[in-house]
C-alpha cells in the first residue's frame, strides 16, 4: 500500500511560505545565478539548514516558483474563448495581462530573468505546453480574421505584442515610474492607452 503524504503542520506551511516569498523577492531582483541559499534564508528569517530541510537545493526552490508562475501566467490565454465578440475577448486578455503586471511584478521579473538566461529550466515548457497553447489560440484568432470579425493581423505576433506591451510595466517598472513621476498611476493610464491601441488595430477595415 502506498504511503499517504504527510500533512504539513501549521509551522511547516508557514516556513514554506516564508521561503517561497523570500525566494521570489531574491530571484526576481538578482536572477538565479546571483541568488544564494544563504540570501534566501536570511530574507526568510530562517537558517540555511532549515531552508534545506524543505528544499534540497536552490534549483528546487526556483523550479517550484516557476511552475506555479507559469500555471498562473497561462490562465488568461486559456480563457480566450471562441464564444463572444473576438475584439472584446482579445482586449480582455490584454487587460488581464496588464493587471497581472501590476499585481505580480516580482513574478513577471522572475520569468523575464529566466528567459534572458536562455530559459534552461523552462525550455521544455516553452517549446511544449506554451507553444501548443499559443498555436491553438493563434488558430482561433486566424479563424476570426478569416470570418472578417477582426482586422488582418499576424496572430502569433499579436500575442507577442500584448506580452511585450503589458509586461514592460512590471519588468521596467523603475524606468516607467522615473519617467512619469511619483504622482502618476502608470497602470490606469496604460489600460486606457492599450485598449485604444488594440481596439483600433483589431477593427476590420469595413468598419473604419
Amino acid at each position: 500500500m502506498q504511503e499517504k503524504p504527510r500533512r504539513q503542520s501549521r509551522i511547516q506551511k508557514k516556513n514554506r511560505e516564508a521561503i517561497m516569498t523570500a525566494a521570489l523577492r531574491e530571484f526576481s531582483a538578482r536572477g538565479f545565478a546571483g541568488t544564494t541559499i544563504d540570501q534566501i534564508a536570511d530574507a526568510a528569517g530562517l537558517s540555511k539548514p532549515n531552508v534545506l530541510y524543505y528544499f534540497q537545493s536552490k534549483d528546487a526552490i526556483h523550479s517550484e516558483l516557476l511552475r506555479g508562475l507559469l500555471d498562473m501566467w497561462l490562465q488568461p490565454l486559456r480563457d480566450l474563448q471562441a464564444e463572444g465578440d473576438p475584439a472584446d475577448q482579445i482586449l480582455a486578455y490584454a487587460r488581464r495581462k496588464l493587471e497581472m503586471s501590476r499585481d505580480f511584478p516580482q513574478e513577471s521579473r522572475l520569468f523575464a530573468n529566466e528567459v534572458l538566461q536562455g530559459a534552461p529550466r523552462l525550455e521544455p515548457i516553452l517549446g511544449g505546453e506554451l507553444r501548443q497553447l499559443v498555436d491553438e489560440k493563434s488558430a482561433l484568432i486566424g479563424r476570426w480574421i478569416s470570418e472578417g470579425l477582426i482586422a488582418q493581423v499576424a496572430p502569433h505576433h499579436l500575442l507577442f505584442s500584448i506580452w511585450a506591451l503589458t509586461q514592460h510595466y512590471a519588468d521596467f517598472e523603475v524606468q516607467v515610474r522615473a519617467v512619469l513621476g511619483p504622482d502618476h498611476d502608470p497602470y490606469a493610464e496604460a489600460e486606457v492607452f492599450l485598449d485604444l491601441l488594440f481596439r483600433r488595430l483589431l477593427l476590420p477595415h469595413s468598419r473604419e
